[in-house]
């Protein structure tokens, strides 16, 4: 592997980036981003060698695109148009059916491989990427039976060399389960910050009052609405049927304070508990 392009220089594409300087410091690797100033900023962080254009980008052993979901499903078929015979396309987004969709009868289908390691920060920007952010973590795979067997060795080899964890899953049940488990948890912070910041008009005290708990639970609020309206437009169907199902919550916990049943409230926090032996279970 000798160069490697990494289209969008921000926490993720950057992250990916550093590892690959630290595993193979020979391997060039060139930066792709619409954004100058990102440009600019992984070049003198030594994130990325060279910022060239996408026709010479796509000349490398393996491109990396870690963009927007809505954008890449753009410049997904531009790159694979593009790319030599023997390049390995890897997509990272946080939604899966809809980028595989654009690209199911493109001619170099099995160039690309659908992927989404699940890690990040709640910060965007080269400066935001961190070396060994992946390691122990899970990548999602789809579709992997789609990408030719000799690109499926050089990325497996890569995510293996970087440290993460690999399970496979078919696009549909992946922006099912993603919906749950990453992108409700962000709406939640989201709709928390709004609540207190609207409180917070007449009561700016509150913020005073403001413990760990509250910053650890709106943290991902700080994350990039240009990352993720994108991630909730792909996947507006799961997100709304998660939406549902917390908001039902949501009430039912409300209604049983109102009518002073605490024991039923207990019950429901304790029952919920359960939820650390799951996490624990994935450590």
């Amino acid at each position: 592997m000798t160069k490697v392009c990494i289209i969008g220089v921000g926490l993720i594409g950057g992250s990916i980036a550093l590892d690959i300087k630290s595993l193979y410091p020979k391997t060039e690797i060139m930066g792709v981003d619409s954004n100058e100033t990102h440009l600019k900023e992984a070049l003198v962080l030594n994130v990325i060698d060279t910022a060239v254009p996408l026709e010479e980008g796509v000349n490398a052993n393996v491109v990396i695109v870690s963009i927007p979901v809505n954008a890449t499903k753009k410049v997904l078929p531009k790159v694979l148009d593009l790319v030599p015979e023997n390049t390995v396309v890897i997509d990272v987004g946080s939604t899966k059916e809809a980028i595989c969709m654009t690209v199911e009868n493109h001619s170099k289908r099995r160039n690309f491989m659908a992927t989404h390691p699940i890690a990040g920060t709640e910060f965007s920007g080269p400066s935001a990427a961190i070396k060994g952010l992946f390691k122990g973590k899970t990548n999602i795979i789809c579709e992997v039976e789609n990408t030719a067997f000799k690109l499926q060795e050089i990325a497996l080899k890569l995510f293996s060399d970087i440290g993460m964890r690999i399970r496979y899953m078919k696009p549909k049940a992946h922006d099912k389960h993603i919906a749950y488990v990453s992108h409700l948890s962000h709406i939640s912070a989201f709709m928390l910050g709004k609540t207190v910041i609207e409180k917070e008009k007449n009561e700016r005290d509150i913020f005073d009052l403001a413990g760990s708990g509250f910053e650890s639970t709106v943290r991902l609020a700080k994350s990039s609405p240009a990352m993720w309206t994108p991630i909730f437009e792909e996947n507006k169907t799961n997100v709304i049927e998660t939406l549902d199902e917390y908001i039902y919550n949501l009430k039912h916990f409300k209604t049983l304070i109102e009518n002073d049943d605490f024991e039923a409230v207990y019950n429901d926090m304790k029952q919920t508990n359960h939820i650390k032996d799951i996490l624990n279970g994935l450590v």
